[in-house]
């Protein structure tokens, strides 16, 4: 079974028959997707799905679309040795009960070298083993599937911000500051401790934001222009809320030093940002990070640092965090129209199975 949505109107969505297996070739490899996380990030996913080529991981017949989510699959058919049956795999997966694809083994598991995939970067084509992530525990299995997917996206905002001296900001401002990936932004920024960071979040999520103690300071969104305008800051705006990123714009003016898209939490409330004073907005493309650090650090030092840093921030989420867990399209279907509309609780993560 797979969850596709209409790419016209986000809100139109239907289930449908997964294909047939038996026209496979020695060549493809058949996970079992025994559980995913759905998180405002992959809203993000379908907001940006044709500009970043989100659609194109899983393509779907015209005007529908799959959108990717991060999960562990298990391995049900493969006749390579290096990729045993049974073997568990963290990856970019479609929303269904299991997903076939063409695999050449890699250092750390497979990678996807389907046709339709071979114009994505590679980290959106691996698929690690789970038993050799230092960050994978059993025990917080579900912080590890909400968290690990965003939180490189996270690691390397951080990472890219540092390497510029934050363009020269004492200041650090993150929007929907109650959404996962600005939780792991925030962890990495407060590790760091160089930045005052400003979490910018609804009435609805202040008194949640706060409680995470992640945050130098929580302000809600019509509070923005009691900040010091004096002060150099960076944003960075995960919500891809027009109005707010412009009211930063204006309220900063030229100290407003940088201005980092990532996110659309607030993807009905988008809008044209162009022509906004400060820095023209740029929107972060992690893979293009991932490649310069990878060459400077080699990708095993990456690799390592990205784990340590996520073993952290689980261990952190897990005093927040609570999971829920939901099986078959009913449960699926909820969890998204939810995240769709904000009306998650921020409190819980959210863990789905379409596996009978």
């Amino acid at each position: 079974m797979q969850f596709e949505v209409d790419r016209q109107d986000f809100h139109h969505t239907r289930f449908v028959e997964s294909a047939s297996l038996d026209a496979l070739t020695d060549e493809h490899v058949v996970l079992e997707l025994e559980s995913f996380a759905f998180t405002a990030n992959n809203i993000t996913y379908a907001v940006a799905g044709d500009m970043l080529d989100y659609w194109g991981f899983f393509p779907a017949e015209a005007p529908w679309g799959r959108i990717p989510v991060m999960g562990i699959g298990r391995v049900i058919r493969s006749t390579q040795d290096a990729i045993p049956v049974g073997g568990r795999y963290f990856g970019f997966y479609p929303m269904a009960d299991h997903h076939v694809v063409i695999a050449s083994p890699a250092r750390e598991g497979f990678v996807d070298r389907s046709p339709h995939r071979s114009g994505h970067a590679p980290a959106y084509r691996s698929f690690n083993r789970v038993d050799d992530d230092p960050a994978y525990d059993p025990a917080t299995e579900g912080q590890y599937l909400v968290a690990r997917g965003l939180f490189i996206t996270s690691f390397l905002v951080d990472d890219f911000l540092g390497q510029h001296d934050f363009f020269g900001g004492s200041s650090v401002l993150v929007t929907s500051a109650s959404s996962r990936t600005s939780l792991a932004l925030a962890h990495r920024l407060r590790e760091r401790g160089e930045q005052h960071v400003v979490g910018l979040t609804s009435a609805s999520n202040r008194q949640f934001v706060e409680s995470t103690g992640l945050y130098d300071q929580v302000l809600l969104y019509d509070d923005i222009e009691t900040l010091d305008s004096a002060v150099a800051s960076v944003v960075v705006d995960m919500a891809g809320n027009a109005d707010v990123l412009s009211r930063i714009h204006h309220h900063f003016g030229d100290q407003l030093r940088h201005s980092c898209r990532v996110g659309a939490t607030h993807h009905e409330a988008g809008g044209d940002v162009s022509g906004l004073p400060g820095p023209v907005p740029e929107f972060f493309f992690a893979p293009a990070q991932i490649k310069v650090r990878s060459a400077e650090w080699g990708r095993d030092e990456f690799d390592a640092r990205v784990g340590a840093a996520l073993a952290g921030f689980i261990q952190h989420a897990t005093g927040w965090m609570t999971i829920q867990r939901g099986k078959g399209d009913t449960a699926v279907d909820a969890v998204y129209r939810s995240t769709l509309d904000g009306t998650n609780d921020p409190t819980v993560g959210h863990i789905l199975s379409l596996v009978p």
